[in-house]
């Protein structure tokens, strides 16, 4: 059962955090203090928000387009939508939430609600046309979501706009096959029905909506895929095409080294100090050129058009400083299993990086995300801990990762 007084007494402190900060900014900069009872990443939305929002504005704004319902009827979310309407219209009819879909810029093009929040969410534009990015509505849970990259809950006095404080929001990013934010899905209720588990009900109808996207199950985007944190697989065109290990070690190592190799170089990130017969590695790349349709140079072993590989997509990202991206991307270490030098000293780096940017980050989701790819980081799970608030029901996650750690 959830704590009602311990809800309380946490909307009053946000309540006294949101006035001594919010309606005043100059006077003293939102993330400073050191018992805020505000999240960072919700402070610093704050910060920003208050750049382009009224806090005591009414409601959203309505989008620029107008009538969003032939935009809905074209989204690629329509469909799978359609589908669980009824499971959809289940959970937010019997509880009292309303749910809503977004487009990748934070409009509005579906909801539907049970009768309380439905009222609610007509007076503040919570419905098809309504604008919730931040740029817009301020810090919310939608446009969290959709900065981020990650599911996102904000509870009463963490929105922005003071006629959201009765609200409590869980929210989570929908995703193409190739990994393209298309909208988000929130869940919507009044504060004093907070309950942790509601965002996994988010994350599964979102897996749910996923699930049935065009080419999700298939994996058919166009073009050469490889997928090797965590894994060891490549698509071409949808298809998966069988190679074996050492192969996919070569692709691997061509896609992370864009200047490419000479054929001795190469030997030596494959073999080590192994005597092996050059004709070797010409016929594993000489494969891999008919498996990719001819994509790998001749005098210096270099791919000649990039492919979609997840690894350099992390590398990217930890590039930008986008840490929501590379804990998403990160499924585990590069080609698992491996032992082939050049592998081994990229796998090495890879997570060297990623979990440098997960410690230097004040946002716990993003250890707590990482943490379920590190179950036995002591440090990290630590970081959690002293991040997330006291009160924080995600504390529970960590702690029991912790544990697990230290005895093992």
């Amino acid at each position: 059962m959830v704590d009602s007084s311990a809800l309380r007494q946490r909307r009053a402190a946000l309540e006294e955090e949101w006035s001594r900060r919010v309606p005043s900014p100059s006077s003293e900069k939102p993330g400073t203090g050191s018992e805020m009872p505000v999240r960072s990443e919700v402070a610093q939305s704050w910060t920003r928000s208050l750049q382009t929002v009224d806090p005591t504005r009414d409601g959203a704004p309505s989008s620029e387009f107008g009538d969003v319902g032939p935009r809905w009827a074209e989204s690629p979310l329509h469909g799978p939508v359609t589908e669980l309407a009824d499971q959809l219209h289940g959970i937010a009819y019997d509880a009292d939430y309303i749910a809503a879909i977004t487009d990748e810029s934070g409009t509005i093009l579906w909801s539907y609600g049970g009768p309380v929040m439905q009222r609610r969410a007509e007076r503040v534009n919570f419905a098809p046309g309504g604008c919730w990015d931040e740029a817009h509505m301020g810090t919310n849970a939608l446009s969290l979501a959709l900065r981020t990259g990650a599911p996102s809950t904000v509870f009463s006095a963490e929105h922005l706009v003071e006629a959201l404080h009765g609200w409590v929001c869980y929210c989570a990013p929908i995703r193409a096959a190739d990994g393209r934010q298309l909208g988000v899905l929130d869940l919507s209720t009044t504060w004093d029905r907070s309950h942790p588990l509601a965002m996994s009900t988010v994350r599964t109808l979102v897996s749910a909506i996923e699930s049935r996207l065009p080419g999700r199950s298939a994996d058919t985007a166009t073009g050469v895929q490889l997928r090797c944190l965590g894994t060891a697989r490549m698509m071409r065109d949808g298809v998966q095409v069988r190679l074996r290990r050492r192969q996919l070690e070569i692709l691997a190592l061509l896609a992370l080294e864009p200047d490419g190799y000479t054929p001795e170089r190469l030997n030596y990130a494959i073999y080590g100090d192994r005597p092996i017969i050059s004709s070797t590695l010409k016929a594993d790349v000489s494969h891999l050129r008919r498996a990719t349709g001819g994509e790998i140079a001749n005098r210096v072993y270099q791919l000649t058009t990039p492919l979609s590989c997840d690894a350099v997509d992390l590398l990217a990202s930890l590039a930008a400083g986008d840490v929501a991206s590379a804990v998403r991307l990160y499924r585990g270490p590069l080609l698992p299993g491996s032992d082939t030098p050049g592998i081994v000293e990229w796998r090495d780096y890879l997570e060297v990086a990623i979990r440098t940017a997960v410690l230097s980050s004040d946002d716990a989701e993003h250890a707590l995300q990482y943490g379920a790819r590190a179950l036995d980081d002591i440090e990290v799970h630590e970081h959690v801990l002293r991040l997330l608030p006291v009160r924080d029901s995600r504390r529970a996650v960590a702690a029991a990762r912790l544990h697990a750690a230290l005895r093992s």
